[in-house]
């Protein structure tokens, strides 16, 4: 219900607020180094994260138990990232094409981060823990002590930031997010029952099979905005939609203790993260490029292969990642 009840909102409030957006021409900026074709997507209304956030709150507030530590933290965590975006997003829209200063939303998102887990530790009912769970093992724990804090951190915003890299085509980026969702979820269901975490022999948390609820409200909406933003698209989803789904990606992972299945769920947010990282790294140093442009959808773009290719075959290799981040539920 939770699901459906976000992807009706979508299909509801999506030709709404399209038609909001280009009354007011907010619209897509075009990098001037990119690929020729994406051109006649100057003007293409951004900021459809909205959408997705609406949507989410609602059916979130709806069909959640709104006393459980792990949604309210969670919700109010994507909607504190989702407003960072949106402040990056006015920047951008009033001409300034890099938007918010890096140092400062880095640091923005650290606080947002620092604040979630602070809470989830200190102030929680049912605190989290600092052991870090190694997939494909008989559950094997290293307790992170003291390193805990700043490696969750590092999780949330890498996710934040890998996701919002990520969303350079139209609908490359939600379709994983819909998928890891959908996927994390599944792993707050089992890890909050007592009989499935102790017939799979996975840590029982407490209350975090309530997750599943967000994580089905998350899958929903993304859906609901893929109507729209599949190619081509009518709409982007911008930074307040791209910070505000990685990060809430990075925390749920943290919740529900698989941080490192996240890393392989989320490969191809990774090598987007990386491809832009080794581009910058070889510039500076050896003043070359390795690919032809970061991140590295734009590098196949420019090798010939048409977008549409580039975001399903992108799509498959989630697919394949995120059956083996599943699979981890039954191969230790």
């Amino acid at each position: 219900m939770s699901a459906l009840t976000a992807l009706v909102i979508s299909f509801i409030f999506g030709p709404k607020l399209i038609n909001l957006l280009e009354g007011n021409d907010i619209g897509e900026s075009i990098r001037e180094d990119g690929p020729r074709s994406h051109s006649k997507k100057k003007g293409t209304p951004t900021m459809g994260g909205i959408l997705i956030l609406l949507s989410v709150s609602i059916s979130t507030l709806i069909w959640s138990d709104l006393t459980n530590s792990y949604i309210i933290t969670i919700l109010i965590s994507m909607l504190l990232f989702g407003l960072i975006g949106l402040i990056d997003d006015l920047i951008k829209l009033k001409g300034n094409k890099n938007g918010l200063r890096a140092s400062i939303k880095f640091f923005m998102q650290i606080g947002v981060a620092y604040g979630a887990i602070s809470y989830l530790f200190y102030g929680s009912v049912e605190p989290i823990t600092t052991d870090l769970l190694i997939p494909f093992t008989n559950n094997v724990r290293i307790d992170l002590g003291w390193v805990f804090l700043p490696f969750a951190i590092f999780v949330i915003v890498g996710s934040s930031n890998a996701v919002n890299l990520t969303d350079g085509l139209d609908g490359l980026a939600i379709v994983p997010v819909v998928m890891i969702s959908i996927a994390l979820g599944i792993f707050a269901y089992v890890t909050g029952n007592i009989n499935f975490s102790s017939y799979l022999d996975l840590p029982f948390l407490r209350e975090a099979g309530e997750v599943f609820v967000i994580c089905c409200a998350i899958s929903g909406a993304g859906l609901g905005f893929l109507w729209f933003n599949t190619y081509p698209a009518q709409v982007f989803m911008g930074d307040v939609g791209a910070i505000s789904l990685g990060g809430t990606l990075g925390l749920i992972s943290v919740v529900v203790k698989q941080e490192l299945v996240l890393a392989i769920m989320g490969g191809v947010f990774i090598m987007e993260t990386l491809s832009v990282i080794l581009q910058v790294g070889s510039y500076k140093i050896r003043g070359k490029r390795i690919f032809n442009m970061a991140p590295i959808h734009h590098h196949f773009e420019l090798k010939g292969w048409a977008e549409p290719k580039v975001i399903v075959r992108f799509w498959i290799i989630t697919v394949f990642l995120v059956l083996i981040g599943l699979s981890s539920l039954k191969i230790r």
